[in-house]
């Protein structure tokens, strides 16, 4: 399978508020156990008097990382099934004033219970350097994703919380989300997300359109 998990909308960050277009991934699975994934962000920001400018670009550094499924354990009477693998890879270096290859690692837990989907992640990153800091960030990372359906519908309830603690010169990141999302019959899925950023690091809040079309490439 292909997918490209593409969101849109607006956030605001410490300073000012921003247009994302887009936040994307894309997925290419290979075998049942392995898929190379592009992980990247663009978004339009706001000047210092809070107007947006068409030439002001904010991309992040874009993660090409390799995901690796080492374990799927299926009891389908009961309809559960645990499941373990990797995410990881270099962060290449696009951001303004970016510097030197970055890496991050993720072990990734995912567990399904009837009709609700939990994924946990857990592990650490070291961004390429930023010039204005004048350092690497350097940190570990967690998050926690929730899909629940909605019984006797294509609709389902979706939450995150993540976070990232840092070593390095940098603020620490939480944030939480909730939203809705709305399956197709022909592997297409709509959602509308909200963020709550819960320190001073990082988002404090962002409404995203995202749509995320699935092809089968081969069998």
């Amino acid at each position: 399978m292909v997918e490209l998990d593409l969101q849109v909308g607006v956030a605001h960050g410490d300073a000012t508020w921003r247009t994302v277009i887009p936040d994307f991934e894309l997925d290419l699975g290979l075998t049942d156990d392995f898929e190379l994934d592009i992980d990247g962000t663009n978004a339009v920001e706001g000047g210092a008097d809070g107007r947006f400018s068409f030439d002001h670009s904010a991309p992040d550094n874009l993660w090409i990382a390799s995901k690796i499924g080492l374990l799927d354990l299926r009891d389908r009477s009961a309809q559960t099934a645990w499941a373990l693998g990797l995410q990881l890879g270099p962060k290449i270096p696009i951001a303004s004033d970016a510097h030197g290859i970055g890496y991050e690692a993720l072990v990734l837990v995912g567990r399904t219970i009837g009709t609700t989907q939990l994924a946990l992640n857990v592990g650490g990153l070291v961004d390429p350097g930023e010039q204005v800091a004048n350092g690497r960030p350097i940190g570990v990372e967690s998050g926690l994703d929730v899909n629940l359906a909605i019984h006797g519908s294509r609709f389902s309830v979706l939450g995150e919380i993540g976070g990232i603690h840092f070593f390095s010169n940098n603020t620490d990141q939480l944030s939480a989300t909730l939203g809705l999302a709305w399956q197709a019959p022909d592997a297409f899925e709509l959602s509308v997300v909200g963020l709550a950023g819960l320190l001073p690091g990082g988002d404090r809040g962002a409404v995203l359109l995202g749509f995320s079309p699935k092809l089968a490439l081969w069998k």
